[in-house]
């Protein structure tokens, strides 16, 4: 696969104090398709040789801040934690911008991870992968594929991009597959053709890359304040010819956790993975898609993550 990966390096460094333990962290870039990824590593002083969790995804084109209170905890709780922005999205290079591409996604995984296997402070041997979304099923992908991966926390996931899109019906299929292709004709004269990465309530049926209820102020209020609300078209291509038929699964210890009120992903899918890997475990909050990210559902996705990672790099 293209996109192999080159030695992470670091750009600029800072502390922090957390409650429990010391941590640092540092700004770290890798390459992948030729294109330049940025990502944060939190590294506690505590173990000298900690396991290492390595996490992406997330709402689209917000970039990994949204994970950085997850990073923080779980470099509290003495894991090295490595958030990266994929290509076409956040701090990392690549156009056009908000570009949604599992095949790219998972060649930015492997990336990242060629990189951290070349440091000697974080126990790459005892790796974890935590994808928010889409990325929970690119970690699985990824996991699948190599043995090294000790375990996957798929948050949310989005474990087929078809399924994902017939949720909003055939008339929404339809025009979103039109805009698609109409965006592909479009570049290749330097017209992209793009549409809103989440529906405004008053957009009256247009095409969007997600559509749900809660998308537009859940994205609002973790996106930066220069996030565009713009997508080219052939996302929608992409998501439509990403399914989970007949695709490898991972042996190693599997995470799954939803939201009984997610009105974005659901957990139907992720309840039917869950009882076809050898190892997975489903866990349903009682919470929405965006909950998760703040609060009380916070607070409950950290807990069970550690009782995994707990039980998966420490036995």
């Amino acid at each position: 696969m293209t996109g192999a990966g080159s030695r992470l390096r670091p750009e600029r460094a800072s502390r922090t104090d957390p409650s429990r333990y010391e941590f640092s962290t540092v700004r770290l870039t890798f390459r992948s398709g030729g294109e330049r990824c940025v990502g944060r590593l939190y590294r506690p002083d505590r173990p000298s040789n900690p396991p290492l969790v390595v996490q992406a995804g997330g709402p689209v084109g917000a970039g990994g801040r949204p994970l950085e209170p997850y990073a923080e905890r779980l470099a509290t709780a003495g894991y090295a934690t490595f958030y990266f922005d994929f290509r076409h999205a956040g701090d990392s290079d690549g156009d056009p911008r908000n570009l949604v591409s599992p095949a790219r996604q998972r060649a930015d995984w492997e990336a990242a991870l060629s990189g951290l296997r070349g440091r000697s402070d974080v126990a790459t041997d005892r790796t974890v992968l935590w994808g928010v979304g889409l990325a929970g099923d690119g970690a699985l992908a990824v996991a699948a594929d190599d043995p090294r991966i000790s375990g996957v926390v798929a948050q949310t996931p989005v474990l087929s991009g078809r399924a994902f899109l017939r949720d909003r019906g055939l008339a929404g299929v339809a025009g979103g597959l039109l805009a698609g292709v109409r965006d592909r004709i479009q570049a290749a004269a330097g017209r992209p053709h793009l549409v809103p990465v989440v529906a405004d309530p008053d957009g009256g049926g247009r095409v969007a890359l997600v559509s749900a209820p809660t998308a537009s102020r859940g994205y609002r209020d973790l996106a930066d304040e220069g996030w565009a609300n713009r997508t080219p078209a052939r996302s929608i291509l992409s998501l439509w010819r990403h399914t989970d038929d007949d695709r490898r699964r991972p042996t190693c210890p599997v995470l799954l956790v939803g939201g009984t009120r997610d009105d974005i992903v659901g957990t139907d899918r992720a309840a039917a993975a869950a009882t076809s890997l050898p190892d997975a475990t489903l866990v349903r909050l009682p919470a929405g898609h965006f909950d998760l990210y703040d609060g009380d559902g916070l607070d409950r996705c950290v807990r069970h993550g550690l009782a995994f990672l707990d039980s998966t790099t420490r036995r």
